[in-house]
């Protein structure tokens, strides 16, 4: 999901100008998500954003919709063909761990829940996530009601980190000190 300049006579895509618009808004909020700071950003002209999307909010959703499936596509879906139901969620929380641009915007989302466009997707995004996980518990031995509860805090906890993190700049954590907290998280989680 990274955008890198392009020169004014290559044609964008509609999912350039959603990516820039990714990046954008994980760096400053939906808030500043602007066509004209996009258009600057991507060194074309404003006509090449009417080309695909009549709105901003066009491109704000088609974003936001890119982004979800993006979660979907490249974390859930890889995690689900890992035959072993046992070796699922470490491998989630692994690799999870490391997908820094998703939590970016993710965290900016946060931020703008008072936005019509974000509320629904960020209710859809968490709702997934956390029957996914409930199932991943599920699969790996925990009983109904305690695998429920399990994904509730697994996914609070992640929600938190990301509030603590991208917004107060806490913790501040070298490599090893993040690859301990995620090995922590996955023996304190995960049922043996």
């Amino acid at each position: 999901m990274n955008v890198r300049q392009k020169p004014e006579r290559t044609r964008l895509s509609a999912e350039d100008w959603e990516d820039a618009a990714l990046t954008l808004i994980s760096e400053q909020g939906v808030g500043a998500l602007a066509v004209e700071a996009l258009a600057r950003q991507l060194g074309v002209t404003k006509g090449s954003f009417y080309w695909h999307f009549r709105t901003r909010e066009a491109l704000l959703q088609a974003a936001l919709e890119r982004w979800e499936q993006y979660g979907e596509r490249e974390i859930i879906s890889q995690i689900e063909a890992i035959p072993d139901p046992r070796e699922r969620l470490p491998e989630l929380f692994r690799r999870v761990a490391h997908e820094l641009q998703p939590h970016r915007v993710y965290a900016a989302l946060l931020k703008a829940l008072d936005h019509p466009l974000v509320v629904p997707v960020m209710a859809r995004v968490s709702k997934r996530r956390t029957e996914f996980l409930h199932t991943a518990y599920k699969q790996a031995g925990m009983e109904g009601a305690d695998a429920l509860n399990r994904a509730r805090l697994t996914y609070a906890a992640y929600v938190g980190f990301l509030q603590l993190n991208f917004t107060l700049g806490l913790p501040r954590l070298s490599h090893e000190e993040f690859d301990a907290y995620v090995e922590h998280m996955i023996a304190t989680l995960i049922p043996a």
